[in-house]
């Protein structure tokens, strides 16, 4: 695992490049995809958003998201694929949060040939749940979450690990 900084989107470069996010719900994956995708030729792809607008009252439970998110990753990973090719940045707002999920975003850049940087927002669970809460009272969010639900979810959490060999960049 090596730690740099994010990689540049360059005009000059052959394949976009692909920015993955990981960290516990509330940590601030999404503020930063926002972030990130604000550079020229960078789209964002947010879970949230797909699955808000494709299930909007089908995910009730956490097996629910389960099976809803592994059909959105199958739909999009091509889409993803094509637009690395293209030259276009991506911002997946998904969370890399266990080895599976960051096999699946592995899969993409490589068969694209692109780059990308594993973005890791280490905060305390204590400051994910006080965001949580606040996030939950703004009813901004597609989605609310419990604190019993992020200690549930939060048990599934794997850190990345060297053996992994994503190019990291440290947030938090």
């Amino acid at each position: 695992m090596n730690t740099t900084q994010a990689p540049d989107t360059l005009a000059g470069s052959p394949s976009g490049t692909l920015h993955l996010l990981c960290g516990k719900i509330a940590s601030g994956k999404s503020t930063l995809a926002r972030q990130l995708a604000a550079q020229p030729r960078t789209v964002l792809v947010s879970e949230d958003a797909w699955l808000a607008q494709l299930y909007p009252d089908a995910l009730v439970s956490i097996q629910d998201y389960v099976l809803l998110s592994a059909r959105l990753r199958g739909a999009m990973q091509p889409h993803v694929v094509s637009l690395l090719q293209a030259g276009t940045s991506v911002v997946l707002d998904f969370p890399s949060n266990t080895p599976s999920t960051r096999a699946w975003a592995r899969s993409m850049f490589e068969a694209a040939g692109a780059p990308h940087a594993l973005h890791w927002l280490q905060l305390p669970d204590e400051e994910c749940k006080r965001r949580l809460q606040a996030r939950n009272a703004s009813g901004e969010h597609p989605f609310e979450t419990s604190d019993a639900q992020f200690d549930l979810i939060s048990q599934h959490f794997v850190a990345p690990s060297a053996e992994e060999g994503f190019e990291l960049v440290l947030h938090g």
